[in-house]
């Protein structure tokens, strides 16, 4: 995979998965654009651990319509021009439909809605704009397994990314004759920081025995699947949807 000299934005990059596709496009020569909303202090921290020089920290509130545009003409600025695009930033809110009242039912969708699916199709409209009259681009979204297998306590969740899914494949055919290749890459459970405490609850050996491996991802795995959609000749792959769930859920 050669990412030398590619400009990278990967929002949600303060930790976790993000933090993971950060490292692993520094590490092979990109320079990255780390994009956080309210935690400075971890997209710092992932800042100062990426080898390489050039990299920047961005910060912008994906919900939001302007923040999103500016956030692409900050990290075009900042970088000096847009090659790839990861949108990895996503919320996931419990909201079962049988707990909560009215308005709480419709601030959970809409909060999940603004931030998992709008956020990121207004970020493929700006970049995507960028990337065809520089000649091209790679736009990856980071998806999920709850796209496909519902979300009975995050029902909002699961429709999000089932929207990204869709949303991915229809930029796919709509800027594949302009050179900008778009995939997914849907993870199951993956060991971050924000998963320990259920992992290492009472919960994390049922979780485990989901997957035939007996084991949740790794950041790394994940960021891995996202380097690989972003990285040179695999231009037939795009509209992929690319499971990294461990065979936890498999679909035909």
């Amino acid at each position: 995979m050669d990412l030398q000299d590619k400009k990278v934005l990967v929002t949600g990059g303060s930790r976790g998965i993000g933090r993971a596709i950060a490292r692993e496009f520094a590490g092979g020569g990109a320079r990255v654009g780390v994009h956080y909303c309210a935690n400075q202090a971890a997209a710092e921290h992932t800042l100062e651990s990426l080898p390489g020089a050039g990299h920047v920290v961005l910060r912008a509130d994906v919900s939001d319509a302007d923040e999103c545009s500016r956030l692409i003409d900050d990290a075009v600025a900042a970088l000096g021009g847009l090659d790839v695009l990861v949108n990895n930033a996503g919320i996931y809110d419990l909201h079962n439909v049988l707990k909560l009242d009215y308005t709480e039912w419709q601030q959970a969708w809409q909060r999940t809605l603004d931030t998992n699916l709008v956020g990121p199709a207004n970020l493929m409209y700006c970049a995507s704009r960028r990337m065809v009259a520089s000649g091209g681009g790679k736009i990856i979204n980071v998806s999920s397994r709850g796209a496909f297998r519902g979300e009975p306590d995050a029902p909002a969740y699961g429709a999000s990314k089932a929207g990204l899914n869709s949303l991915s494949q229809s930029f796919a055919r709509a800027l594949a004759p302009h050179g900008v290749f778009v995939g997914v890459v849907a993870p199951g459970f993956v060991a971050t920081e924000m998963a320990a405490d259920l992992l290492e609850g009472a919960e994390g050996d049922e979780i485990r025995a989901q997957s035939p491996l007996n084991r949740v991802a790794e950041p790394s795995e994940i960021a891995r699947a996202v380097a690989f959609l972003a990285s040179d000749g695999i231009g037939y792959l795009t509209g992929c949807v690319i499971d990294a769930n461990g065979a936890s859920y498999l679909r035909t």
